[in-house]
């Protein structure tokens, strides 16, 4: 089953799982509860790193993109997950793929613009989600 509008920012095996769970096809209560219940957790995570990046503290930027990362590839969302591990390696001063050190100005810089490009892709597939949840508030 393919999502609308999801192209390749939702893994569709990964999110079937999920729905798999789902007692009843129409309801969906077990999935929505646990998509809306990333989206506050999104919400509150991108506070945070806002919050993290006026203060430079790139070690708690880094266990804020992992935490998300975690959540985000439960659900299968590809997008964000992949700005995580990105925003993960920058508070480490790594590169994108964690592989090579990076100066901590050069770490902020990258954090600043993939912390906005996650936030993006988030916005971008909660659109689509509560769409399938037929949810369009």
């Amino acid at each position: 089953m393919s999502i609308p509008g999801a192209k390749d920012s939702i893994d569709g095996p990964t999110f079937e799982q999920i729905l798999e769970m789902d007692d009843d096809e129409d309801e969906r209560e077990f999935s929505k509860s646990l998509v809306y219940d990333f989206f506050t957790q999104a919400e509150t995570t991108f506070v945070k790193m806002d919050t993290n990046l006026e203060k430079k503290d790139l070690k708690t930027l880094s266990e804020l993109g992992h935490f998300l990362k975690g959540s985000s590839a439960t659900l299968g969302l590809t997008k964000v997950k992949d700005s995580c591990e990105k925003i993960q390696h920058y508070g480490q001063k790594k590169d994108a793929e964690g592989s090579n050190d990076i100066t901590e100005e050069e770490g902020l810089k990258l954090l600043r613009t993939t912390i906005e490009q996650a936030k993006e892709e988030f916005y971008d597939v909660e659109k689509v989600l509560k769409k399938f949840y037929h949810d369009e508030s």
